[in-house]
């Protein structure tokens, strides 16, 4: 049985439509992230199969039974904020044992329960302490401490480290995953960010504009993604795209002829495929060589340390490459590039799909 169902929901506050007919089953388990930019309704999806809000159509079932109508409380689900939402009167202890207090779970249960995720999260010695007297990090292992002391069904975060440092979002997403293997609760985990969705998920529901534009492991959204918006959106630097135009040859942009393997060729031969397409290359995919076959200037290097993004102008278009380590070069350079037809993404320029052959 799934642990989470949801069947068809839309949500709309008066003419403007939220969530748009969304289907998305989550097994027992698993990790789920909902991705994508602000305002694409993630977190109101999150809040729908929280009950803190309800949805304007559609069922949500959790673990089989029909949650659409029922309180929050009663759903069995614990639930995780971006502002972390601790009682700042409370100590680290009295706020993981809160939920389990108002439930009227027996002292010595919710002790035991303190104490198992006090060990579990490296808090034991801040039980004691109050939210003022904890770093943002610790605060968060706290939040995360009172929703692990539930044992529920369900985890949701809602974008958990966003308020953060860099260092911080690295440590605290490397404690959620090692959480996650460790109790296996299914967890739905609403983020922005790219890099806590590619690394976190064990599948990724890529949202824009009140649906899910792909639902896949990270693998196939990044290797082969479904829209050109999820070719955009994730991937950093971003995918390259260039805008393309069929030839009696196979496509050109700029009046440069583009290489295309033979599976391309074949389904851009097919009885209506479109006249315009964005041809897409992952920046990685983009090699320096002598012999390249498209030539360039070198317009911005971004060095990042362990990898140097370059920008590169070419007659059919801009186009960003990334190399391994430390790149000497100087702006202005020529260079010249070349790729494998078989790396190349497309996309139909009009509706943005992919194009159903290829890598």
């Amino acid at each position: 049985m799934a642990a989470l169902t949801i069947q068809d929901v839309r949500r709309s506050y008066g003419a403007v439509h939220v969530l748009k007919d969304i289907d998305l089953v989550v097994e027992d388990g698993e990790f789920i992230i909902l991705v994508g930019p602000s305002g694409c309704g993630k977190s109101t999806l999150l809040n729908i199969i929280a009950g803190l809000d309800v949805p304007t159509a559609g069922r949500v079932f959790i673990g089989g039974r029909d949650v659409t109508e029922m309180p929050s409380k009663d759903r069995d689900i614990a639930m995780v904020f971006q502002s972390y939402a601790l009682y700042p009167n409370m100590t680290v202890a009295q706020n993981i044992a809160f939920g389990l207090e108002i439930r009227k779970v027996p002292k010595p249960q919710r002790e035991a329960a303190v104490q198992r995720v006090a060990q579990m999260l490296q808090i034991g010695p801040l039980l004691d302490r109050k939210p003022g007297a904890l770093s943002g990090g610790q605060r968060q292992r706290v939040a995360m401490g009172r929703a692990l002391a539930r044992e529920p069904k369900l985890f949701l975060f809602d974008e958990p480290l966003s308020n953060l440092d860099a260092k911080l979002r690295v440590e605290m997403r490397a404690e959620i995953k090692r959480l996650h293997q460790r109790t296996r609760t299914t967890t739905v985990y609403v983020t922005h960010d790219q890099v806590e969705a590619m690394t976190l998920g064990d599948r990724i529901a890529v949202m824009n504009g009140g649906v899910i534009e792909q639902l896949g492991t990270p693998a196939d959204i990044y290797g082969r993604p479904a829209t050109r918006f999820v070719a955009e959106f994730i991937g950093s630097p971003a995918m390259n795209l260039l805008e393309a135009q069929r030839t009696a040859e196979g496509l050109s942009a700029r009046g440069v002829a583009l290489p295309l393997d033979a599976a391309h060729q074949a389904a851009l031969g097919g009885a209506g495929a479109a006249a315009e397409w964005a041809y897409g290359l992952r920046p990685e995919d983009v090699s320096l060589a002598a012999d390249g076959f498209l030539p360039g200037v070198l317009s911005m290097l971004e060095p990042t340390g362990p990898e140097t993004y370059a920008l590169v102008e070419t007659a059919a278009g801009m186009i960003t490459a990334r190399f391994p380590g430390q790149w000497q070069a100087t702006t202005g350079d020529a260079v010249r590039l070349t790729w494998k037809p078989e790396r190349v993404h497309l996309f139909d320029a009009r509706s943005g799909v992919r194009l159903g052959a290829g890598a």
